[in-house]
């Protein structure tokens, strides 16, 4: 994979941790709302503001994951979307090392140079 700057059609790096967050949480409700019917419609957005803090350091905010998603009607399709909210949340709660990983931060993160 190749990372760009933002100058070309390559991820830059900011897109690449909005694109993990969407498609770790995604997953994780895509398994636990699909069981019995496939969606007709299943997008993960996700958005957030890059900003330079009163420190000078970059870093992101006001991060939103926004899904849309629609089932069939019938009962099958009603228990997806009965399904749905609670998946959301256990995803963002616990399930999705990603987004939790962001949301509760780490130890400063270690550098070798070689």
């Amino acid at each position: 994979m190749t990372i760009g700057t933002g100058e070309d059609s390559d991820f830059t790096p900011v897109e690449l941790l909005l694109a993990a967050i969407g498609g770790c949480t995604g997953i994780d409700v895509d398994l636990m709302t699909t069981k019995r019917v496939e969606p007709t419609e299943f997008r993960v957005e996700v958005t957030g503001d890059k900003i330079r803090d009163e420190s000078g350091a970059n870093r992101m905010t006001n991060l939103e994951v926004t899904f849309t998603v629609h089932f069939p009607d019938g009962e099958a399709g009603d228990l997806a979307r009965e399904r749905l909210p609670k998946a959301v949340r256990m995803s963002h709660d616990r399930i999705c090392t990603v987004s939790r990983t962001v949301q509760l931060g780490t130890p400063p993160i270690g550098t070798t140079i070689g």
